[in-house]
């Protein structure tokens, strides 16, 4: 791993040594080489130590005594210019001198010269130099005029600011970036980083970095292959084309993305192809940082795993989005959940008159109603947010609180979604998935709701585990109630994936354990699963579900299905670490297979039926399947109920599930347990 070899191989003076190690001459020779290397360093720690470790006072003195010295070097060339006579004494250049140091001091002080950092010192330090050295003109010309200073010409008046000026910037600018080397120098572990993208936000970036003692800047890289072979800031770029033999021949340590405007099909291809590199990869999140002219290295952060979906968002539309929302009294079910608290986030952006939070967990109820107030704040509007902690399989609560509030808009997000946890739970899990939807369908018709959108999951289609099987009762539910007669509210549900950063989920799981030194764990290395980032799927909720007719199954465009194992590959990799495996056994990270959990698929679907039906969004479509009638969905749903409030037999709930879901296939344990209940 290039970013964990030892650091000595890589900095300039223990490359001095190498070479001396590695030539032919006697271990006395090498043995000098070293030891002259070693006292360098040491004298370069003592320099810094001496000027870095001083206290403030004493380094304002020490500025004070540098800018004295350049003021009496600005008279002496000052006067040898104008007076073509290079004399180092005499009376007027002494009289000039003295009055240029008794005027600049207090000038200098007012104008904040002397509480400036040097080593930080930039355009602002580098104008206020020029302010200072502006105003010295005024009283040095009153003085000449006033006490008509014998052979001293009235031009030097302006001539010394202007030279003194150039000086001060000079040793500001000297002292600025011998400081950096010096630190950059004694820094034992100074990493080597390229920045792809020579544009504004990668030169932002590269100005940020010079404050950084442990980085050292090796050079940029541009897709724009005009600009290979120049300099920016001393600086050289390459082409995009000899990204790899830069990376191999500096040998690099972090590629720095500093291209925010680059597309996210782009921004997927460099990626992918720092992933055999070796290096360890950062990037900056977006553009806002650039417009503001704010670059700084904290905006850096870890490659984010939507950067390698390589698909574009589509951009929400805004009369769909505010269609359901704009005005109304929304309730959010589960709202201190993955989707559930991003659905808030969003609903909260399209100005509700009020949000209604419901769940059952106090701290994410907490957390969910904080989280809104804070951005509320940072956008500078108000809507009145009311917090309902109940649990949506309590009937009495769910009447209480939609009879109340009157929601003319619901999002029901809540429920388990943890496939081992619901198989193994079973009474839970359809308690809360598919009794906590009915009690909510049915407090919504009678409350008046006018639109109510279900969460449902791909793993709805063609269920091998309970909780996927009672996610798709919760859609029949949903059907049923849409195709009675006299029914006013639009009954809708959404079908998708898996989100990115959700809870439980592979992504958050990888990064700890590659943080931790590996093994990296997947249950099979041919699991396939659809991802979507949290803001996408809960933007195409909220305009699929003002779609809506009633009884829609609407399904969201996952695009491609991605590899578990490319994932875990693409993260190791990107950390700028290997993977250890048959080919490679000197690697960092092992990747373990696990085996499939219990309830698990190798791939996961998103219709049932074929020939879904388009919508007027590029991503929703409208799948077309069957239904159960009312009157005997209702009859089964009575039984379920019976059996979780009566003898809680999780094999007679399934039973009654396996009725309503003909498709559900459970999984080996529970097929078992099935049959033998039967026999």
């Amino acid at each position: 791993m290039r970013g964990c070899e030892v650091a000595a191989g890589k900095h300039p003076d223990y490359d001095i040594v190498g070479a001396g190690l590695s030539d032919p001459e006697s271990n006395g020779e090498r043995g000098m080489i070293v030891q002259n290397n070693v006292r360098w360093r040491a004298a370069r720690e003592r320099i810094l130590s001496f000027i870095v470790d001083r206290p403030r006072v004493q380094r304002q003195l020490m500025a004070v005594a540098i800018d004295g010295f350049l003021c009496v070097a600005a008279v002496w060339i000052a006067f040898s210019l104008r007076l073509g006579v290079w004399d180092l004494i005499s009376l007027p250049i002494g009289t000039f001198t003295a009055f240029a140091l008794a005027l600049w001091y207090p000038i200098a002080w007012k104008a904040g010269v002397y509480r400036s950092l040097i080593r930080f010192s930039g355009a602002r330090t580098i104008a206020d130099l020029a302010i200072a050295c502006g105003l010295l003109t005024i009283p040095l010309f009153i003085v000449c005029v006033v006490f008509r200073l014998p052979a001293v010409p009235r031009t030097l008046c302006v001539l010394h600011p202007m030279i003194f000026l150039l000086l001060l910037a000079a040793s500001r600018v000297g002292i600025r970036f011998a400081l950096l080397d010096l630190l950059k120098v004694v820094s034992a572990d100074v990493r080597r980083v390229v920045v792809y993208g020579a544009g504004r936000a990668g030169q932002q970036l590269a100005l940020s970095l010079r404050h950084e003692p442990q980085v050292h800047l090796v050079g940029f890289v541009d897709d724009d292959l005009r600009l290979d072979g120049q300099r920016l800031d001393g600086v050289p770029v390459f082409g995009a084309n000899r990204l790899h033999d830069l990376l191999e021949d500096t040998d690099v340590d972090e590629v720095l993305l500093a291209i925010p405007s680059a597309s996210r099909a782009r921004r997927r291809e460099i990626i992918e192809t720092l992933q055999d590199e070796e290096v360890y990869v950062r990037s900056l999140p977006n553009l806002t940082s650039v417009i503001e002219g704010r670059v700084t290295v904290s905006d850096l952060h870890e490659i984010q795993i939507e950067e390698l979906l390589g698909r574009e968002a589509v951009a929400p539309n805004e009369l769909l989005m505010g269609k359901t929302i704009v005005g109304k009294t929304v309730l959010v079910s589960g709202a201190g959940g993955s989707i559930g608290s991003e659905l808030c986030r969003q609903i909260i952006q399209c100005r509700p008159a009020r949000l209604i939070l419901l769940e059952q967990s106090e701290y994410g109820l907490y957390a969910i109603e904080q989280e809104l107030s804070e951005l509320m704040r940072e956008l500078g509007i108000e809507v009145p947010i009311i917090p309902e902690m109940a649990n949506v399989s309590e009937r009495s609560s769910m009447r209480r609180v939609y009879s109340h509030y009157r929601p003319e808009t619901v999002f029901h997000a809540a429920a388990y979604k943890h496939v081992p946890l619901v198989e193994a739970n079973p009474i839970s899990g359809l308690r809360n998935n598919i009794m906590g939807t009915l009690h909510s369908v049915e407090a919504a018709e009678e409350a008046g709701v006018a639109n109510f959108t279900l969460i449902s999951t791909d793993k709805a289609v063609r269920p091998t585990n309970i909780m996927g099987a009672s996610k798709r009762v919760c859609e029949l539910i949903l059907q049923a109630r849409a195709a009675q007669p006299g029914v006013k509210t639009i009954f809708s549900m959404v079908r998708f994936g898996n989100v990115l950063g959700s809870s439980g989920s592979v992504v958050p799981r990888f990064k700890a354990q590659i943080a931790a030194g590996g093994p990296v764990t997947l249950t099979h290395r041919e699991i396939t699963r659809y991802f979507m980032t949290i803001p996408e799927a809960s933007q195409l909720v909220i305009q699929a579900s003002a779609m809506a007719k009633g009884g829609e199954v609407f399904v969201l465009d996952m695009g491609e299905p991605v590899r578990i194992a490319d994932l875990a590959r693409s993260m190791i990799r990107l950390s700028g670490l290997r993977v250890r495996d048959a080919d490679n056994p000197d690697g960092d990270i092992e990747i373990i297979e696990t085996g499939l959990r219990p309830g698990e698929k190798l791939y996961e679907e998103l219709l049932i039926g074929d020939n879904p039906k388009a919508t007027s969004h590029p991503r929703i479509m409208r799948a077309r399947e069957g239904l159960w009638p009312w009157a005997d969905l209702e009859k089964e749903l009575a039984d379920l109920d019976t059996t979780i409030r009566g003898s809680g037999d999780g094999v007679v709930a399934v039973q009654v599930i396996r009725r309503l879901v003909p498709e559900f296939t459970p999984g080996a344990d529970w097929a078992e347990r099935l049959e033998s209940d039967r026999a």
